[in-house]
Formats: C-alpha cells, sequence, structure tokens
C-alpha cells in the first residue's frame, strides 16, 4: 500500500503500511472522511511525520487523540491550527517552559516549529470524529503507533521521549531506556498538571541530554 507520507518515513514503515490491520485501518478511515465530519483535515492525518522526518528526530512528544473541535488538530500532538485559541494542556505546558526556561508564552499553539527542530508530536491516535473524543481508538491506529516508537526505539539512539500521563507512559515499555531517555510526568490537562507536571523542568532536562550527546538542543 502506497501511503502518501515522508520519505524517510515511507522506508522505515513500508513493512507496516503492508499489514492487514493497517489495510483494515485505512478502509475504516476513508469511509469516516467520506461519511461524517472528521478532524484533522485528511492532508494533514501524517503531517507530524512530514514536518519531522525519520532521520531528524531527536524528541519525541506522545499524546492521545487529535482535538476534535472545529478548526483545531493540525496532525501535531498538543498543536492546533494558526489562529487557533490555545488549549488549556497546551497552554500549561507553555506556562512550564516559561519557569523552566524563561521563555515568554507564545501566542501560537502551532507547534511546527518544535517539530521542524527534530520533535515528534505523535498522538496515538491519529483521527477523530467531531465533537466525538475517542471515536477512532481500538480501530488500529494505536498498533501503528506502537510500531512507530518500536521504530525510533530501536533503530535510533540518544532520542528523549517525553511521557505526560497514564496512558503515554504505558507505552514507554516499547522504548529502550538504555539508550534513551525516558522522562515521565502528570499530564498538562487542568485536571493533573499541579499533581506532577508543573517543576519537572522536562524542557531544560531534554536539552542537556541532547547537548551531552552533541546533538543541537531545542529551541522551545
Amino acid at each position: 500500500m502506497q501511503v502518501k507520507i515522508e520519505n524517510s518515513w515511507q522506508q522505515v514503515l513500508q513493512g507496516e503500511f503492508e499489514k492487514p490491520y493497517f489495510q483494515n485501518l485505512i478502509s475504516f478511515v476513508k469511509e469516516e472522511y467520506t461519511s461524517t465530519e472528521v478532524y484533522p483535515p485528511g492532508r494533514q492525518i501524517f503531517h507530524a511525520f512530514d514536518e519531522c522526518p525519520f532521520d531528524k528526530v531527536r524528541v519525541v512528544i506522545l499524546g492521545q487523540d487529535p482535538y476534535h473541535g472545529l478548526g483545531q488538530a493540525n496532525g501535531l500532538a498538543f498543536s492546533v491550527a494558526e489562529g487557533m485559541r490555545t488549549p488549556p494542556s497546551l497552554l500549561n505546558i507553555f506556562k512550564e517552559i516559561e519557569a523552566d526556561l524563561g521563555k515568554p508564552i507564545p501566542r501560537s499553539g502551532n507547534l511546527e516549529r518544535w517539530a521542524e527542530q527534530g520533535v515528534l508530536l505523535l498522538n496515538a491516535t491519529l483521527t477523530v470524529r467531531a465533537h466525538q473524543a475517542g471515536s477512532h481508538q481500538k480501530k488500529g491506529w494505536e498498533e501503528f503507533t506502537d510500531a512507530v516508537i518500536k521504530k525510533v526505539s530501536d533503530e535510533k539512539e540518544h532520542v528523549v521521549f517525553l511521557l505526560w500521563g497514564a496512558y503515554a507512559q504505558k507505552k514507554g515499555l516499547i522504548i529502550d531506556d538504555k539508550k534513551h531517555l525516558v522522562l515521565k510526568a502528570a499530564h498538562p490537562s487542568p485536571f493533573a498538571a499541579d499533581k506532577g507536571f508543573f517543576g519537572t523542568r522536562h524542557f531544560s532536562k531534554t536539552n542537556v541530554y541532547l547537548r551531552e550527546h552533541g546533538l543541537p538542543e531545542i529551541n522551545w
């Protein structure tokens, strides 16, 4: 199966695209886009990969679902399309960056600027029905994104994985923490940020680790 995705990822994931579960998943997703309102826009389903080629991945941030409100999702975990109001979880991420690194909170919640530096902003599920959180879970996306995480873990070295919340932390079982840095914290949502996200200084810790291994820091 030919999937429209960035070339380096195409090569790394081609075996996954050929598996029956993925073909069933794509059939389901195509039917959903035809019959109902689904986010992100179809051309942005693999936006996280297109903006961050496999060979450039230095950091992985795991999310769960795309935003399910009109015009929000742009295919990058925690990110919103240009011009959209910054959602609460992302605002808390920006607050932690401000406290950690002294950087002012940006006006834009579009995180393409991170992706272009090597931050893979990966949701476990890459599509969702409008206004129905979790509606595309357990259709095959999780198996696909688990395979993505395993490829990064197995074939690269010195990648920082930021696992926020119980859902993301479960995926840590796939990651080889002997050759990568795995940082865990509470989810940045308003319901959990005060219980172990604020004050973790994950962003400065990420840059220290990258610097120690001769890799460029992320301009958060």
